[in-house]
């Protein structure tokens, strides 16, 4: 039997919804009828709109798509001032203030506190600079990812922006794509890096080579079936097919077309690329995408052009790896890569953003899959100039590492998934551990990923440290809690974490860093990375865990409490009875029903 949220798209789905939310746009929140908010939220989610947690009831996060990371100019300036105006909330947040600009893992932009009413206005703004929230989320094809660099790369072998776009001029809005079992993810990339991080999308283009009527040809293979969602990862397998740069877009639009028809829509959790994979293996893929989908012969795969894979690998490379500092394009001018703490900028810092972007460079923004920023086409005679403004003291291209290897996804400010808070606490344990703990020599690459609950959206199956939100007691009272793990990574022998540690209260997680740290110095053979220690050591999960050896230390957590049940971690009175929600289009609290 479909689920209830096949029912709900077989009614209504794709762009008819842009009608819908102009029609509860005029009407405001209550014309929602209240006994189908789930069947609306969860359409609301094709064009960018995820409905904000209990407690939080009349506002929205509105997710905005950047193919590939890429924010042409002006495109920064109208995202400041979008969240300038319409996405300052009813609460201050303590490290943040109230209003900026959350930049994500998958090159995209995320605001909070929208209203409703708002959509049309902000739909306009965004559209007409060229942006867009269509198909930001939802099941269909989300923002395609790559190299944040692409086009620009000194180092790349085959130029994966027209694609990248290509692929998403095709399918954003195209009707026969706009209905997928899930969400569906993509990526292209056409360095030896790995910045695209195929190995963990559902379609991942990957360069190649193949002489094809004598001659070598550059463009990609294909690989199927990554993902991190759950407790259920997946690297991308091999489907033995090359495709030139111009045959990308159909070849990727047959493959999604085979995950409509034959993904599973009966069992949500099973609803993924990863899994068809798993039950049809890559050949009968391979075998049903010829016969059925692709009226030409598929090409067998080429030579892979992947030597040396460092995007999050656990090895410093000198910053490339990371697009953190100061880099030469291929065309003689630089980029400038920003370390963006969780990646939230302040509204005025987005401002300025665009600002130097546009004085030092072409206006150009491009964002990077570890939440950072990079201000792109700067000449020589600009350099000095742009490094010495003040925007990168705070957003420095030269970070620590406990700075620059820190992600954090959304958590219970906003997220009704997760189960403890990140974006504050990563701050404070980076700052915490920059001032604490000192790296083993040679260390220069250090990850720590914090996800608030199973849903991977911080990516920590591949983190040095991994931190995955849970709960425990502690002297009789229930806190945060996270399990931790080791030695996840992509790069030229992936692997995933291995989670060795459980509930250890948030309090005493940065002691138990410290301790990690301190004991693979003691332990580690020659110059071996803390993911090639991690990986010598894989068969003795009881070694590993007791490399961790949780301790209070003079850190201090204000959200020790379960900050799930407030209506937000950090209003002064937090819980869900103080809510100010629901409200009006002008942000005053709505009567409660009688």
């Amino acid at each position: 039997m479909p689920t209830d949220v096949e029912n709900w798209k077989s009614e209504i789905y794709g762009n008819e919804i842009r009608e819908h939310l102009f029609r509860f746009a005029e009407e405001g929140w209550d014309a929602i009828p209240e006994d189908e908010h789930d069947e609306w939220f969860e359409r609301f989610k094709w064009w960018g709109l995820y409905h904000q947690r209990k407690g939080q009831e009349s506002y929205f996060m509105m997710r905005i798509g950047t193919p590939n990371g890429v924010l042409k100019p002006g495109q920064t300036e109208v995202v400041a001032e979008v969240a300038e105006e319409y996405a300052e909330g009813p609460a201050e947040n303590p490290i943040f203030g109230n209003g900026w600009v959350d930049w994500t893992t998958r090159q995209s932009i995320q605001l909070h506190w929208i209203k409703l009413e708002d959509i049309p206005e902000i739909w306009d703004r965004l559209e007409s600079v060229g942006l867009s929230t269509q198909q930001a989320c939802g099941d269909s094809w989300r923002n395609i990812v790559g190299c944040p660099v692409a086009g620009k790369d000194k180092h790349e072998h085959v130029d994966a922006l027209p694609v990248a776009e290509g692929l998403h001029e095709t399918y954003k809005g195209h009707e026969e794509h706009s209905n997928l079992p899930r969400k569906w993810k993509v990526s292209v990339t056409g360095c030896s890096e790995g910045c695209g991080q195929g190995d963990i999308n559902d379609l991942a283009f990957e360069p190649a080579t193949k002489e094809i009527d004598g001659s070598e040809v550059r463009g990609f293979n294909i690989n199927v079936g990554g993902g991190l969602a759950r407790n259920e990862p997946r690297l991308a397998r091999e489907l033995d097919v090359f495709v030139t740069p111009e045959e990308a877009a159909e070849v990727g639009g047959a493959i999604s077309a085979l995950f409509r028809d034959y993904g599973n829509r009966e069992d949500r959790y099973s609803a993924r690329m990863k899994f068809l994979v798993d039950e049809m293996g890559t050949e009968e893929i391979r075998e049903t995408l010829q016969e059925e989908y692709v009226d030409f012969e598929l090409r067998t795969a080429g030579e892979g052009l992947r030597e040396s894979y460092s995007y999050n690998s656990g090895r410093a490379t000198g910053g490339h790896s990371d697009h953190v500092g100061v880099h030469e394009q291929n065309d003689g001018k630089y980029y400038v890569g920003l370390n963006v703490l969780v990646g939230r900028m302040a509204t005025e810092d987005t401002r300025e953003l665009a600002r130097v972007a546009d004085e030092y460079g072409s206006g150009e923004v491009r964002i990077t899959q570890r939440q950072n920023l990079i201000v792109t086409d700067v000449p020589e005679s600009e350099l000095d100039a742009l490094l010495d403004e003040p925007l990168l003291d705070t957003y420095s291209p030269d970070p620590t590492p406990f700075m620059r290897g820190s992600i954090a996804c959304t958590g219970t400010e906003y997220c009704s998934l997760s189960i403890v808070e990140t974006k504050n606490r990563m701050v404070r344990y980076a700052r915490w551990l920059k001032d604490n703990v000192d790296l083993p020599d040679g260390v220069e690459d250090f990850h720590i990923h914090l996800s608030g609950c199973t849903a991977s959206c911080a990516q920590p199956q591949i983190a040095d440290v991994s931190l995955r939100g849970m709960k425990t007691r502690k002297d009789g009272e229930p806190v945060e809690a996270f399990d931790i793990g080791l030695g996840g990574g992509l790069g030229e022998n992936p692997r995933f974490t291995q989670w060795v540690k459980q509930r250890v209260p948030v309090d005493e997680v940065p002691g138990a860093i410290r301790s990690l740290l301190a004991n693979f110095e003691a332990e580690r053979e020659g110059d071996e990375t803390f993911r090639e220690f991690v990986e010598r050591h894989e068969d003795d999960e009881d070694f590993l865990a007791s490399l961790i050896e949780p301790e209070e230390t003079d850190y201090d957590d204000p959200m020790m409490h379960n900050t799930k049940m407030t209506w937000y971690p950090y209003a002064d009175e937090d819980d869900l009875d103080a809510s100010p929600a629901p409200t009006d289009r002008d942000g005053v609290p709505l009567p409660a029903d009688d």
